[in-house]
């Protein structure tokens, strides 16, 4: 294997995907603003579960006076995790902050919004409810006011939401919520008529807009669920594609989980009963040129409530940060099947997930991420010594040789054929194994993309700082070049950024590449002299966590190579005055 042309493979390969990145977030476009008020009612679907019919929102008080009632009553929703409050007109969760996580590093940034109602700019909510499965039975919808008995609703705190439709039914909601993120809901109707009744009860998360997305390729954003077992992941486009009749995916189910996913947030149903079969569906509604969104789950079949009896529907709704221990936690628990895959880690996931544990790991024992990944390169170095320091003898043999192979390559330059007899003729004689040079680059690689995936999408990296001006390990470095690192008051484009730990990167990667042998072919001699600065321009957009691991990883790659190529200087030395001293006595 020609170990040259191996790396501008690799290296074309990665430009081809950042080149695809970029272009990809520069021709996405923005997702258009909600109206300040949604007054539409949802269509019913042409499945057996109807899109519930909305509550005016953001004009609930004017509707209000407008139809001779008192505005909608709220239940204040307060935990350790969370905070916000919950519309008893129409039961709707549709007001909720993370305590713990900002928009910013910024010092009192605002607090991270998951659900807002639709007097906001992306109106998003759960919601609970029933369908009239019997065509006679009144049913509560979004104009219906609860009782709440109790409150406000937290941890050891839950409550009863009530109504009574007037026809010997009662309607319950009885919400709990534990100390993260996971709301917990029986619907019950309590049947005190004098005849059988039959309803469908549902449940429901609801975006009235298209989301802003990052747009990265490697990055799932939109509908996600595993249903039987399976993964399902689409897109917002994609969705709106394949709907048919507002439908873009209904199955039945046996426990699973189906909901919305951020890059670092989460909204999911699942039922309680993960031995109960739910149907699961995905919908895409166009209302008025705006795009909604739903995942909604019921059962597959009305239940039927017989006079004096009661029925009901457990089911739980998770509204928080995507945290690998917290998902996990609950998938043990809670028997939520596959909860950490709400977390892209994507096709590496056999080695990213056990990255992260790892980072965590070291994260907890030093307190800082950019230790723990200097650290882990270490080890990773450690663990992957025996192959490289092979590769790297190798290399520096291949360097000595660098001359011996320029002259049989000009020698036979009009017989490629014999050029290469000779030149496998040295390798054997030397023992030089050129495809052994390979191997520290494909090991590198998957570690590479494994540890970006860890540093781009998990929530612990998000706003980890390192030291000096690195404040978040996430995202780029926020130095330039261009503008003398902040002594001129400018700001470069996109394509400008050059920052401190790109420029330390690039220079690692110019030291360890001349340690390299050089290539006899003049063109990818130049190619391979101007790889560097390419590799510092494509990386300078990266995360800084992985700028930082490539840099570190660069030096101890440098400073191991040198040793070995001293080393077989130093072995070459005393070969040759054996082979003096063999000749003298000769």
């Amino acid at each position: 294997m020609d170990q040259k042309r191996l790396f501008a493979a690799i290296a074309i390969s990665i430009g081809i995907l950042l080149a695809f990145d970029l272009w990809k977030r520069e021709t996405t476009p923005p997702p258009a603003d909600a109206p300040a008020a949604v007054t539409q009612q949802a269509p019913a679907s042409s499945s057996a579960v109807p899109v519930a019919p909305s509550a005016p929102g953001s004009v609930d008080a004017r509707v209000a006076a407008q139809a001779n009632r008192p505005a909608p009553e709220r239940l204040k929703v307060e935990s350790p995790r969370l905070a916000g409050s919950l519309l008893l007109r129409g039961a709707r969760l549709d007001d909720l902050v993370l305590k713990d996580y900002r928009e910013t590093v910024a010092p009192g940034s605002p607090l991270v919004r998951m659900f807002a109602p639709r007097e906001e700019l992306q109106p998003y909510f759960a919601q609970w409810g029933w369908s009239a499965a019997d065509g006679r039975t009144r049913v509560p919808d979004g104009e219906t006011d609860w009782t709440a008995s109790g409150g406000p609703l937290g941890p050891d705190s839950p409550v009863t939401l009530s109504w009574d439709n007037g026809q010997g039914q009662t309607f319950q909601i009885v919400l709990s919520l534990d100390r993260n993120f996971m709301f917990q809901a029986e619907q019950r109707v309590v049947n005190g008529g004098a005849e059988p009744v039959q309803v469908l009860p549902w449940v429901r998360v609801r975006r009235e807009t298209t989301p802003a997305t990052a747009g990265y390729y490697i990055l799932h954003e939109g509908f996600v669920g595993v249903l039987n077992g399976r993964l399902n992941e689409q897109t917002y486009s994609s969705a709106k594609d394949d709907a048919t009749r507002g439908v873009a995916l209904e199955q039945e189910t046996t426990g699973g989980w189906a909901g919305f996913t951020d890059k670092y947030w989460l909204s999911a149903i699942a039922p309680v009963d993960t031995a109960q079969p739910m149907r699961a569906t995905w919908r895409h509604v166009a209302e008025a040129g705006q795009d909604r969104w739903q995942v909604d789950f019921s059962t597959p079949a009305p239940l039927s409530v017989a006079p004096g009896a009661t029925a009901s529907l457990g089911s739980r709704v998770f509204a928080g940060a995507k945290e690998v221990h917290l998902l996990d936690a609950y998938q043990d628990n809670l028997g939520i099947t596959n909860f950490d895959k709400a977390i892209d880690f994507g096709w590496f996931y056999f080695m990213t997930k056990p990255f992260f544990y790892a980072l965590d790991f070291l994260f907890r024992l030093f307190g800082n991420f950019g230790i723990a990944i200097l650290v882990f390169t270490v080890a990773l170095k450690l663990l992957f010594f025996p192959l490289a320091n092979k590769a790297y003898k190798s290399m520096a043999r291949m360097k000595v040789l660098t001359p011996k192979m320029t002259e049989i390559r000009e020698r036979y330059k009009d017989d490629p054929a014999k050029a290469q007899q000779e030149m496998m003729a040295l390798y054997r004689t030397e023992k030089v194994n050129p495809a052994s040079g390979c191997l520290p680059i494909l090991i590198q690689i998957p570690v590479f993309f494994a540890l970006y995936k860890v540093l781009f999408v998990t929530i612990e990296m998000r706003h980890a700082p390192f030291f000096g001006w690195i404040r978040d390990l996430s995202a780029p470095d926020p130095t330039n070049l261009f503008n003398l690192f902040g002594l001129i008051p400018w700001d470069p484009p996109a394509m400008l950024h050059m920052p401190v730990w790109a420029i330390i990167m690039g220079i690692t990667m110019f030291v360890q590449q001349k340690l390299n042998p050089t290539p006899p072919d003049p063109i990818q001699a130049k190619i391979f002299t101007w790889m560097p600065v390419i590799f510092t321009f494509m990386l300078a957009s990266f995360p800084a966590g992985l700028v930082i691991y490539w840099s570190w990883n660069n030096l101890l790659s440098v400073a191991q190579q040198w040793y070995i190529m001293r080393h077989e200087r130093a072995a070459r030395r005393q070969e040759k005055a054996l082979s003096k001293t063999a000749k003298a006595k000769g």
